[in-house]
């Protein structure tokens, strides 16, 4: 297993590439393209991902340890697929659209300034879980505990009260109709 520790990584290409045998902790990466790389088995602790493309990248196995993604493209990555032990991973300003985190424990995770159109949060822990300010456009919510989650600044969600544990979540007066929406009901102003 090779340690990369500390180190800054800009404007890297690995685009179709496979990484074996990594273990990256306190790195930096800016500006690379990740564009449908495999990063199964490589773990990643305590890093940040800046303006990085992460169109199909594969994580199976992957380890996230406390991972922040900042400006990122992150379009149908399946997070689900990532090494759960101590799964920790926080998004500001990216577009995370198509991903799926199916299963995974996701306490107090944030999301800020952010797109994540049609991504699966199916049986997800986001109990106290912050999306501040985000586009939930299509994004689904089945069986999901998002007690005292704060949804009071995002958009376009719609989530099924029947369906998920919404104890002590934080809405607006203004996006309450997400959680209206399976009755088909017509709402005035």
């Amino acid at each position: 297993m090779k340690l990369h520790e500390g180190k800054t990584f800009n404007k890297v290409n690995y685009v179709n590439k496979q990484l074996i045998n990594n273990e990256f902790s306190n790195c930096v990466f800016v500006e690379c393209d990740f564009k449908k790389s495999n990063f199964s088995n490589i773990d990643f602790v305590d890093c940040e991902f800046v303006g990085c493309n992460f169109a199909l990248t594969i994580l199976k196995f992957a380890g996230l340890k406390n991972i922040h993604f900042k400006d990122c493209k992150i379009v149908g990555v399946d997070f689900s697929a990532c090494n759960d032990f101590l799964f920790t991973v926080q998004f500001t300003d990216c577009t995370l659209d198509y991903a799926t985190f199916h299963s995974k424990s996701m306490k107090n995770t944030v999301f800020t300034n952010s797109i994540l159109k049609e991504v699966d949060f199916s049986e997800v822990n986001l109990m106290q879980a912050v999306f501040n300010n985000c586009d939930l456009t299509r994004t689904i919510f089945d069986r999901s505990v998002l007690d005292k989650a704060d949804f009071s600044t995002s958009v376009n969600f719609d989530i099924n009260p029947e369906r998920n544990r919404i104890k002590k979540t934080v809405f607006s007066s203004n996006g309450l109709i997400g959680l209206l929406s399976k009755y088909d009901l017509v709402v005035k102003d």
